[in-house]
């Protein structure tokens, strides 16, 4: 029996395991962008990955600029590593339409399925059938129940894109005033983690007293239904003062919508974008300043931590530490979580040196 056999037999025991034992959070290099730094563990982080794996990367939608640069670079792993690779997925972002392409996954064996998740629990199903087939399940962006997968890649920490978030939109109305929200979809786990700590925020800190969340929408990751919803939020509350969007696809939305229209500077957007799709919006002043992590970096760290776990380096337990190639080594946290790092902040003055 392979490596890669014996981890799915044994993966449902460790995830329960996991879950009961858990505590703490994630552990990763410090905040100023150093590489990655550990707490030691049993694997071996220079063990020897597996050629000729099987990937298959699922995102939430396909035709998406985000899910696109990560799987530029889950792909380039996987080349990296001898292995074959499909990109594959529904073009609506909905756990339903995600379920048969896992199916479809499951029978054919795949080897690592790197998913980001339309729902938490709605995919669990089909999850555990792939695992007991064999295959190891890689979330990355968007996470499941923790028992439903072996380990989740996450871009940062939840409460650091919360604060990071709510600190920019305060910075942009001088911490005054009515915002909203546009998301993605309602169930989206992501998501919803960063909106509980802008929430809590909000109430908590004295800092944003004067700040009010007065609506929460979604545009369910498609173009036209978030470029709609941005104009419904500025026709229902006219003394709105900021949009924050913590999705590639709705913070595009917005942001033709208000170029082109009269809220054009007069109210704030910001939230999380790809420096390629936001860059005409920053430089037509639309848009002062947002953020994000780099996806090609998160596909790869997906694509190696599904490598590990599928060559028998790391199992998921916390501590476990593994080279993820040029990206560095990286710490297994509490329920398999493993971390890739903080957000960048882009404004005009550092746009042009991204390109992704």
């Amino acid at each position: 029996m392979s490596r890669k056999r014996i981890l799915a037999v044994t993966a449902p025991l460790l995830a329960v395991l996991l879950a009961a034992t858990a505590c703490g959070g994630t552990t990763r290099g410090e905040d100023d962008g150093d590489e990655p730094t550990g707490t030691g563990g049993s694997a071996n982080p220079e063990a020897e990955y597996e050629s000729g794996l099987s990937y298959a990367m699922l995102p939430k939608s396909v035709n998406n600029p985000y899910f696109e640069a990560s799987s530029t670079g889950a792909e380039g792993v996987a080349t990296a590593l001898e292995g074959a690779y499909e990109y594959t997925g529904p073009s609506d972002a909905s756990a339903s339409s995600q379920v048969s392409y896992i199916d479809t996954l499951s029978q054919q064996a795949t080897d690592v399925i790197l998913l980001s998740a339309n729902d938490p629990n709605a995919l669990c199903s089909s999850l555990d059938q792939a695992r007991a087939g064999g295959s190891v399940v890689v979330t990355f962006d968007s996470d499941v129940d923790p028992a439903c997968r072996d380990l989740f890649v996450s871009q940062v920490n939840s409460d650091e894109v919360g604060l990071a978030l709510l600190e920019m939109t305060a910075e942009q109305i001088d911490a005054t005033g009515e915002i909203a929200i546009l998301s993605a979809t309602a169930n989206a786990t992501n998501q919803n983690a960063w909106i509980e700590v802008i929430e809590a925020e909000l109430e908590s800190n004295p800092s944003y007293a004067d700040m009010e969340l007065v609506e929460v929408v979604y545009g369910d990751d498609e173009d036209e239904k978030s470029f709609s919803e941005t104009q419904g939020l500025l026709q229902a509350h006219p003394d709105l003062k900021a949009i924050v969007s913590p999705t590639t696809v709705g913070i595009a939305a917005a942001a033709r919508y208000l170029s082109g229209s009269e809220y054009q500077g007069q109210v704030a957007l910001t939230g999380l974008g790809t420096p390629n799709q936001m860059r005409e919006f920053v430089k037509d002043g639309t848009v002062a300043e947002f953020a994000l992590w780099d996806p090609t970096a998160l596909g790869e760290l997906a694509a190696y931590t599904g490598a590990a776990a599928a060559s028998g380096i790391i199992t998921g337990a916390e501590g476990e530490v593994f080279t993820a190639g040029d990206l560095g080594e990286y710490t297994v946290g509490a329920e398999g979580v493993v971390t890739l790092g903080p957000p960048t902040r882009f404004n005009a003055d550092n746009i042009d040196d991204f390109d992704f």
